[in-house]
C-alpha cells in the first residue's frame, strides 16, 4: 500500500502534551476511548478494519494500514457514507495519519487527513469536528485517561 503524500490544503492540526510518545500512541489506538463508543471491528492491529458510525449521520469503514510503536498510526478510509453532502463518499480513498515526534520535552501529535480539502462539502464541519476530537478528547484521554467520544448510540437514532 502507497502512502498517500500530504499537500498543504489537507486539513492538519498539531497538539502537543507531556505524556511520553508510547502513551500517545496507546490512546490515538484507543479509539473507542476518543472518537467513538460506536467502533464496530478490531483499531489497534495492522489491516484490521473498522466502521464508525454516528447516527444516520456519518459511516465509514477504515483500515489501519500503519502501526508503528510510538511514531506513526494509519489509516486508509476504505468506505464512507455522509447523509448531508452531495456527494456521500467524499472521504472514500483518504488517509488519517498521526504522526508522533518528541519536541524537547513534550510529544506532539502532526494529524493530517490527507485528500480532505476545502473543495469538499464536508470541509468546515469535518475539520471542526476533527479539531474536537483531537485538541478535547484525544488530549483528554492522554492527560488524564478520559476522553470525550460519541456516547454508545441505543438503537437506530
Amino acid at each position: 500500500m502507497t502512502a498517500i503524500a500530504p499537500r498543504d490544503e489537507d486539513f492538519s492540526t498539531t497538539l502537543s502534551v507531556d505524556q511520553t510518545p508510547e502513551e500517545v500512541f496507546v490512546a490515538i489506538t484507543n479509539v473507542r476511548g476518543w472518537w467513538s463508543e460506536n467502533i464496530e471491528g478490531n483499531t489497534d492491529a495492522l489491516n484490521d478494519e473498522f466502521t464508525y458510525r454516528h447516527k444516520d449521520i456519518h459511516q465509514c469503514q477504515i483500515r489501519v494500514t500503519a502501526l508503528i510503536p510510538e511514531k506513526r498510526v494509519s489509516w486508509l478510509v476504505v468506505d464512507n457514507h455522509f447523509n448531508f453532502t452531495e456527494d456521500k463518499s467524499e472521504w472514500k480513498g483518504t488517509e488519517i495519519l498521526f504522526d508522533i515526534s518528541q519536541n524537547r520535552d513534550k510529544t506532539e501529535v502532526r494529524f493530517t487527513h490527507v485528500g480532505l480539502v476545502p473543495e469538499y462539502e464536508c470541509f468546515d464541519v469535518c475539520s471542526n469536528s476533527w479539531d474536537f476530537y483531537l485538541h478535547t478528547s484525544l488530549r483528554g484521554l492522554i492527560r488524564t485517561g478520559q476522553g470525550l467520544p460519541n456516547q454508545k448510540e441505543q438503537g437506530d437514532e
